[in-house]
């Protein structure tokens, strides 16, 4: 228990100082051809993909000889699309709701492909006598942040069953903190429920006997709602496509590659966050989390328009939002 719980404390830190020391040494050739790209990617189970592009080399291939390729982890999206909007990363792959948050306060930013679908999973605590979503009023529930995305997936669901939080006049009481965290607050009963994504509801399940109370394919938006999306600059794919095009392939191959070779591509994951944060996952929660988990590059927009109409309707946007724009799929024609 210990370990697992050392484990993930240590990959976020560890995530956090890349993020936080790291500074761009972007630079431009003749015709604005990039001398090194830098790509980035949180070091979790839905950003697998990015993971096996950089140990398959595909998106050095995509490239050529001539262009160095770097790629950064950060801890978390905010840190990400600092990095994005300041030029220190070209691309890469974050959660849909940090590029939507961004983009309706006029960030620059443009979902350009999916990358994974799922992995949210509401799980109660072992004695809290909890069977079914009906015994959630009036419990504590925790998620990573107000708002977030699995935060609106679990209050969507919860609302269409006339449940919902303090916040919004309901009997719900919501705190919010860090996923490595979940574990003890559940052991010493100070939450009831935990709204966890990947690999957490893995490790809450083997190491307290969580029950899932709401699976990942029945939380609201979890089959259609990317959990992790590629996203760039509008200036970048305006300015210079045929690079955006590349990456977008490597990362289409990535794609493929898992489908084709999930066991090869779980071992990919944990050499990827043992070369990272120094520690390593266990096969059996890599495991779990990827039966509750789905890579695509397709994206829903729709799905993407409709979780943000709910964000609205929670309370959590002041203005209803407008994504036409913040979709371009011509990359993955």
């Amino acid at each position: 228990m210990k370990k697992i719980i050392m484990l993930f404390t240590v990959l976020l830190t560890f995530a956090g100082l890349l993020a936080g020391c790291g500074t761009s040494s972007n630079s431009s050739g003749e015709g604005g051809t990039k001398e090194k790209v830098i790509y980035g990617y949180f070091p979790n189970i839905n950003h697998v993909p990015a993971m096996v592009v950089k140990d398959q080399g595909y998106l050095e291939a995509e490239l050529g000889d001539g262009t160095e390729v770097e790629y950064k982890t950060f801890a978390d999206g905010a840190a990400f699309m600092t990095a994005l909007k300041t030029g220190e990363i070209d691309a890469g792959l974050v959660g849909p709701g940090p590029a939507m948050n961004n983009y309706s306060t006029g960030a620059d930013v443009k979902i350009i492909a999916g990358a994974s679908t799922g992995g949210t999973v509401v799980l109660a605590r072992k004695d809290s006598g909890i069977e079914s979503p009906e015994d959630f009023a009036g419990k504590t529930f925790i998620t990573p942040a107000v708002g977030c995305t699995h935060d609106v997936q679990v209050e969507t669901f919860m609302k269409e069953m006339g449940i919902t939080s303090e916040r919004i006049g309901g009997t719900m009481r919501h705190i919010t903190g860090n996923p490595a965290q979940y574990q003890a607050m559940f052991e010493s009963g100070k939450i009831d429920i935990a709204v966890a994504p990947e690999p957490w509801a893995a490790v809450l399940e083997q190491e307290t006997g969580a029950k899932v109370i709401i699976n990942a394919d029945e939380v609201s938006f979890g089959e259609t709602l990317p959990a992790s999306v590629m996203a760039a600059s509008g200036k970048m794919v305006e300015e210079n496509p045929e690079l955006i095009q590349k990456i977008v392939d490597a990362h289409k191959k990535a794609t493929q590659f898992i489908i084709d070779n999930p066991e090869e591509a779980k071992a990919i994951t944990i050499k990827d966050i043992k070369d990272v944060t120094g520690q390593e996952l266990d096969e059996k929660v890599v495991d779990g989390a990827w039966e509750r988990i789905g890579f695509t590059y397709e994206v829903d927009s729709e799905a993407v328009q409709a979780f943000a109409d709910s964000s609205y309707e929670l309370k959590f946007l002041k203005e209803k939002p407008e994504f036409t724009n913040l979709i371009d799929k011509q990359f993955i024609q």
